[in-house]
């Protein structure tokens, strides 16, 4: 298998994982019953950018194209 096959595999990995965590975060959060946001929870809470589906799927997409710069810059020069 060949390098650019194996990152494209990771990266596929990458954002299955990342819908499926995003799916079970939408799914178990509660509905608003009023115009009031309810409480968030003391762990998000405490990790607002960790906890955040969205900062983790970015992160990782930058972590991917890190690693292809650095495998195409290892491979050419």
């Amino acid at each position: 298998m060949s390098m650019m096959m194996i990152l494209s595999l990771i990266i596929f990995l990458i954002a299955v994982v990342g819908l499926i965590y995003t799916y079970v975060v939408a799914r178990n959060q509660k509905y608003l019953q009023s115009e009031l946001d309810t409480k968030l929870n003391e762990r998000v809470q405490a990790h607002p950018y960790i906890r955040n589906p969205i900062f983790i799927a970015w992160t990782l997409f930058l972590l991917a194209i890190l690693a292809i710069v650095a495998y195409v810059t290892a491979l050419y020069y």
